[in-house]
């Protein structure tokens, strides 16, 4: 059975979404960064890099979003979560997963985690009113150049799908304006409506307030 790490409000949610769109059998372990679990020993020995996501399976363990959704889509060819048997399509997918993780993502960081480039106070000041103008100038490259259909890649619901959706949660908070990207919106929405996305929110959501109840 695989098992995914997650946190709430974190990437970790595409993994998570992928894995119910897939219909995988798979386990949930909460890292609890009010605790700061990721910085654990228990959690460092399944992911040193001290973050979330990591996916344990049968052949061992997987970090890194875009190799994770990957997999799950290799491992389940028939949820069709990935153009396979196309060499060029299923590039063309890995490159919009790598722009998220690798722009898009990295310029939304610069809002909370400015520590993990610098420790001088001015210069994280200076990347957070940053922000807005760097994440904002990602969704209009999504807006104008990525987005072809009703989903990412065109008529066809990819991995891509749960990737940009996770991260476009994060927008608003981002300070940039939704209503400048209708496009990004609308996938949004039609996200909120398939059942694995609300599924795996609710896991997450409850989950995290099983953990807070219990006081542990």
């Amino acid at each position: 059975m695989l098992e995914l790490y997650y946190a709430p409000h974190t990437c970790s949610l595409v993994t998570h979404i992928a894995l119910e769109e897939a219909g995988a059998d798979f386990e949930l372990h909460l890292v609890d960064f009010a605790k700061d679990e990721q910085r654990g020993q228990r959690y460092l020995a399944i992911n040193p890099k001290a973050r979330v996501p990591a996916l344990v399976t049968a052949e061992g363990i997987l970090t890194e979003t875009p190799a994770m959704v990957i997999f799950v889509a290799q491992t389940y060819p028939e949820a069709k979560l990935a153009p396979l048997e196309s060499p060029y399509e299923l590039a063309r997918v890995q490159a919009v997963n790598s722009y998220l993780c690798s722009s898009l993502q990295v310029a939304h960081a610069h809002r909370m985690r400015g520590h993990r480039w610098t420790d001088e106070e001015t210069a994280i000041e200076a990347m957070q009113r940053f922000v807005p103008r760097s994440v904002a100038d990602c969704y209009e490259y999504i807006e104008d150049h990525i987005i072809t259909g009703p989903w990412v890649m065109g008529s066809s619901y990819t991995v891509a799908d749960p990737y940009l959706f996770t991260i476009a949660q994060w927008r608003e908070d981002d300070g940039v304006n939704p209503n400048q990207f209708p496009k990004v919106i609308g996938h949004r929405n039609r996200m909120l409506e398939r059942p694995a996305v609300a599924k795996a929110i609710a896991d997450e959501v409850g989950s995290t307030r099983a953990v807070n109840s219990d006081g542990s």
